[in-house]
């Protein structure tokens, strides 16, 4: 994502401020990988660099949520990004999504192209949230569950229950009832370094 495209209308509110985009675009080189369908916005990986102290100001419901690793977040190499939600399916600004392109690979499409951008442009690595490994709840939380990250050589820093997460999937009724809490709440930290 550079200037141009927020320009051309590219959805970007889990993104913040223009002003912040713009100053992420112009530290970082991007904010996100895009997707299209010939012209039609489809999907987006948005990244930030790593932050220790970024804390989420309404847990799960809000964008912070992505870089948010709680008080005891790991000091991490400089220069690391920090991978932020997956939009699937995305074509506006709405939480609505077309699930006609989930399950195609897009997601995995748009990791590898970041990995790769990532490296080729000098970080150090990258790190990620990763979701529970109910389809259900990683569509809903818009990221990929640690089986897929693993596939990258990413290596796992730490795994928590996510209380807020396991409330909001029974909630919402993504899940059985009878459901383990560990299948649909459990969050895990993930990196990967460049050697």
């Amino acid at each position: 994502m550079i200037r141009d495209d927020i320009e051309n209308g590219v959805p970007t509110a889990c993104q913040g401020t223009d002003s912040e985009i713009y100053e992420r675009i112009e530290s970082l080189g991007s904010s996100a990988i895009l997707v299209f369908d010939n012209s039609k916005h489809i999907a987006q990986l948005q990244f930030r660099e790593y932050n220790r102290e970024i804390s989420s100001p309404n847990g799960l419901w809000d964008p912070l949520y992505w870089g948010d690793f709680g008080p005891d977040a790991p000091i991490l190499r400089d220069r690391t990004l920090s991978i932020y939600c997956y939009h699937v399916g995305q074509f506006d600004e709405t939480e609505a999504r077309d699930k006609n392109y989930h399950g195609l690979g897009i997601g995995k499409a748009m990791l590898e192209y970041l990995l790769v951008w990532a490296k080729e442009s000098g970080f150090s690595g990258v790190v990620a949230k990763a979701t529970p490994e109910s389809r259900p709840v990683m569509s809903f939380m818009g990221g990929q569950p640690l089986s897929v990250y693993e596939n990258y050589g990413f290596k796992t820093l730490r795994s928590e229950m996510d209380e807020q997460l396991l409330n909001v999937v029974r909630e919402k009724r993504l899940v059985p009832k009878e459901a383990n809490p560990k299948d649909i709440a459990l969050v895990s930290q993930c990196i990967k370094y460049f050697e």
